[in-house]
């Protein structure tokens, strides 16, 4: 992701990486998503942020568009898959990814109690992905 970009987009040298990772684990339905890149670029930036998907900038796209992808590749695994690839293709433990304690937001009535549902452990994957995002564009610059 671009440095100093606040929008978190991919540059050119970053999406060269992850494109032939998506493209492997993505799932293949009569139309292809429509502008991908930008798309998971605004799904990275929500994951990153901790921000709800109307928070997302408008350069990255529609909102619904980043929250409909994410939901339909939770359900159908297709972020675990990515994952795994990622950490199996470029070497990268989860124990690699650090977070600073000041940039996790909680609600207040947050007290510990485990998420329900199929997208919270994509979601946290999604942050491990940002997270991994980030730490390649750092690389590159």
């Amino acid at each position: 992701m671009e440095e100093g970009d606040r929008t978190g987009t991919f540059t050119d040298e970053t999406w060269a990486i992850w494109e032939p990772l998506i493209e492997e684990v993505r799932p293949r339905g009569k139309t292809p998503p429509h502008d991908l890149r930008r798309t998971i670029a605004a799904i990275f930036w929500r994951h990153e942020n901790g921000a709800k998907w109307r928070s997302i900038p408008a350069e990255l796209g529609p909102w619904w568009q980043a929250a409909q992808l994410f939901i339909r590749w939770a359900k159908l695994g297709v972020w675990e898959r990515l994952l795994a690839l990622v950490q199996e293709q470029q070497g990268v433990a989860f124990g690699m990814t650090f977070l600073d304690g000041t940039n996790i937001r909680a609600h207040h009535k947050a007290a510990g109690a485990q998420k329900k549902g199929p997208l919270s452990k994509s979601e946290t994957i999604v942050k491990h992905l940002a997270a991994l995002a980030a730490a390649m564009a750092q690389k590159s610059a």
